[in-house]
């Protein structure tokens, strides 16, 4: 049996399974990021779905209309009139990472088209979801604040050092 009979010859229950597994990642994720493969190959979906995969990005081929059913009543249902065609659905619990690497790949890959996203109840155009994957990380931006809360006590302690040391030199004197 082929991979398409098997999709089209889904019964009830599991494509009752399909929604609550799709419901399930809704309810953990931040964002949701929609983008149109036609034409790509099977080696760069495989790229995708490790960079996916290494950044905690769920990423799944789904059938429009379990989806719609899934994200229905959630906070993703404001991009169920985006679901049509031929869609990668990405979910991440960080509210960049989706965004990320949906972007990140698009940008090498002109097949991957982004339709659509949505975050914090919020839909997003394709503007949207790329100005969300220019946010940096969590981590880099842990990073940066602790940078600017480091940096005033760093040059009061060089600037207590420098008075230290002529005051030293002028007792020495």
């Amino acid at each position: 049996m082929h991979i398409k009979e098997l999709i089209l010859s889904l019964n009830r229950s599991e494509k009752q399974a399909v929604i609550d597994e799709v419901n399930g990642l809704a309810a953990k994720a931040q964002t949701l990021v929609i983008a149109e493969y036609r034409g790509i190959t099977v080696a760069d979906m495989t790229k995708l779905r490790s960079a996916a995969r290494s950044n905690g990005v769920s990423l799944s081929v789904l059938k429009n209309t379990l989806a719609r059913r899934a994200v229905a009543g959630s906070a993703f249902d404001v991009v169920a009139d985006q679901m049509t065609g031929p869609l990668i659905y990405g979910f991440s619990v960080d509210a960049v990472a989706a965004a990320k690497v949906v972007a990140d790949f698009a940008k090498t890959n002109d097949k991957l088209v982004i339709r659509a996203g949505a975050f914090a109840g919020k839909a997003l155009d394709v503007n949207g979801v790329k100005q969300l994957a220019s946010i940096p990380s969590k981590e880099v931006l842990l990073a940066q604040l602790l940078g600017l809360l480091q940096s005033p006590i760093s040059r009061t302690a060089r600037v207590l050092a420098a008075v230290a040391g002529t005051k030293g030199e002028a007792v020495a004197a």
